[in-house]
């Protein structure tokens, strides 16, 4: 199963992006992954919610700063997000925007954590976040990229209660870690070491599940987009890392093998 209906304390849980024309963001992001867009209308500020036969799986809405790293914002669900907060100070993280109600969708807020990663915590009312993932087209994946994975470990850790699992010899992924909810892997933590990171800061990458990776990434170069890392493979599958026309950064993978399944539509 690929819906969900439920995402657990700590689960990442949606993405969405700021760009600088809200109108010509959706027709990109709908040509390349056949989104059907639908403007929540001026009163949420020209949001944008992107679906798949009726299911949301993402959002986009209009850029506020030009300040911010250009990239694709991860969302992590939590039960309540007023401790989350006070659990995020007191770990060393800074909240940049409070709480923030939206409607009756849920609440928001977005903290910047100790090795300056932004990420958005999101306490779901009417949205619970992506309907529907790891199938082409969808949410696959979220990968914390950071220049200190013990201090953003223990930072998580606290908050939200993660536990995390190395992986195995040989893999070919030294250093790279499987975030834990319970017995399920949410998610990744790749450490940022050695020269070809240059000055790039501690982020979040957002990866979108696709049929045929190279076809995707030459998509996004005839739509106006780039590609900053052309395909290649992995252990999982082949990935390319690419930008929208407004320069945010996402990934792409077509899987070697199945993907997770949800069980009784509980992430």
């Amino acid at each position: 199963m690929a819906n969900v209906t439920k995402y657990r304390n700590g689960v990442p849980s949606w993405a969405d992006v700021a760009v600088t024309d809200p109108a010509a963001g959706a027709a990109f992001y709908s040509a390349l992954f056949g989104w059907e867009a639908e403007d929540q209308g001026a009163e949420a500020g020209s949001y944008h919610m992107f679906r798949i036969d009726g299911a949301a799986v993402a959002g986009l809405g209009p850029r506020q700063t030009d300040e911010a790293m250009p990239i694709w914002s991860a969302y992590i669900a939590v039960d309540d997000l007023d401790a989350t907060l006070v659990a995020a100070e007191a770990a060393g993280g800074t909240i940049v925007m409070e709480r923030m109600d939206v409607f009756t969708s849920g609440s928001m807020a977005v903290v910047v954590d100790p090795t300056g990663a932004a990420v958005s915590f999101w306490e779901a009312g009417d949205h619970i976040g992506a309907e529907l993932v790891n199938v082409p087209n969808t949410l696959a994946w979220h990968e914390l990229t950071t220049r200190d994975a013990e201090a953003s470990k223990a930072f998580y850790a606290a908050v939200v209660g993660w536990n995390y699992q190395a992986m195995p010899e040989g893999s070919g992924a030294d250093g790279y870690e499987m975030i834990m909810v319970g017995e399920r892997v949410v998610g990744g933590i790749m450490p940022m070491t050695g020269e070809d990171w240059g000055d790039l800061p501690s982020h979040w990458m957002v990866y979108f599940a696709v049929a045929d990776t190279d076809a995707a990434a030459a998509k996004v170069t005839e739509l106006g987009g780039a590609v900053s890392v052309p395909p290649f493979d992995m252990g999982v599958g082949r990935m390319s890392v690419c930008n929208d026309p407004d320069g945010n950064a996402f990934s792409v993978i077509s899987f070697s093998g199945p993907a997770d399944e949800i069980e009784g539509g509980i992430a």
